[in-house]
C-alpha cells in the first residue's frame, strides 16, 4: 500500500518594502521659465541645475480656448506655480527666463514680484529665425 502524504504549501503574503519618504528639498534660489505663446502660457520653476520643482499653465488652471492666451490666465498660472514652490521648497529668489511672444510674458513676471519673490535677473530666450525658408520661384510672365 502506498502512503499518501499531503503537504500544505506555506502561503505567506508578499511583504512590500516600506515606502521611502520623499525628502523635502529646500531650494532658496531657482529659475523661473516662462513660455508665452499666443494660445497658452506655461510656467516652470526649477532649481539651479534645471530639476523641475513646480509647474503650471493657463490650461491647467481651468482656462479654456482663447482665454488661455490672456495675461490674466498667465498671472494665475504664475501665482499657482510660485505658491507651490514657495510653500514646499522655501523658494525666495529666482532668475527669470522668458521665451515666446504671447501676452503672458509680463504678467507672469509681475506675479512673482507681487508674491514677494526677489527677481535677480530677466533674460529673453525667444528664438530668432536666421536664414528662413526657401523663397518662392520667380514668376514668369
Amino acid at each position: 500500500m502506498a502512503e499518501e502524504t499531503t503537504t500544505t504549501p506555506t502561503t505567506e503574503a508578499p511583504v512590500a518594502a516600506p515606502k521611502k519618504k520623499k525628502v523635502k528639498r529646500t531650494v532658496a534660489a531657482g529659475q523661473l521659465h516662462i513660455k508665452a505663446t499666443f494660445n497658452n502660457t506655461i510656467v516652470t520653476i526649477t532649481d539651479k541645475q534645471g530639476g523641475v520643482i513646480a509647474t503650471s499653465s493657463a490650461g491647467a488652471c481651468g482656462f479654456r480656448g482663447s482665454k488661455k492666451g490672456t495675461a490674466y490666465a498667465a498671472q494665475i498660472a504664475g501665482e499657482k506655480a510660485l505658491n507651490t514652490a514657495k510653500q514646499n521648497h522655501n523658494l525666495n529668489t529666482v532668475e527669470v527666463y522668458v521665451k515666446g511672444t504671447g501676452q503672458g510674458r509680463d504678467a507672469a513676471i509681475r506675479a512673482a514680484a507681487t508674491l514677494g519673490i526677489e527677481i535677480e535677473s530677466i533674460a529673453d530666450k525667444t528664438g530668432v529665425p536666421h536664414g528662413g525658408v526657401r523663397p518662392r520661384k520667380v514668376r514668369r510672365t
